[in-house]
């Protein structure tokens, strides 16, 4: 299975829509914890669903259950904690939440994306649920854009 990524930070809307469309993407996967914030710009959720729809055909769906949780994503950003950290207290997060039981697999059917706001997925979570998923399910495969 491949599982696509993508965030959206630096990109102009015209570029980021165009990546999905010419990548043919069937679904985005919203993993962010907060989808609706300002500075999301044209990735606002509501914003985002109606683009997705008109530009590329595809849905939008928000997974928070593979977003990381607030305070963990705090400790990270105000340099409370180390990425080491931060990866490891994901891990432990989706592996309490047994993401792979609780995510359908058909959520990736198609040509999946997973979206975040971080410009590459190096040190993203997008990159952990599909490392995550690799592990528990096997034949995944990431490919970030």
């Amino acid at each position: 299975m491949e599982i696509y990524t993508i965030g959206f930070t630096k990109h102009s809307a015209q570029d980021f829509f165009e990546t999905l469309r010419r990548t043919g993407v069937t679904r985005v996967i919203d993993v962010r914890l907060n989808n609706v914030s300002q500075l999301a710009g044209f990735a606002k959720r509501d914003d985002l669903r109606y683009f997705l729809k008109q530009i590329c055909r595809a849905d939008y769906v928000h997974e928070l259950q593979l977003a990381p949780t607030q305070s963990l994503l705090d400790a990270y950003r105000k340099g409370k904690s180390s990425w080491a950290e931060y990866e490891a207290g994901f891990h432990e997060l989706m592996s309490m939440r047994e993401i792979e039981k609780h995510i359908p697999r058909d959520l990736f059917d198609g040509v999946p994306v997973l979206l975040c706001s971080e410009l590459t997925a190096r040190r993203c979570h997008r990159r952990l649920v599909c490392e995550y998923l690799e592990e528990r399910w096997g034949n995944v495969e990431a490919i970030h854009l």
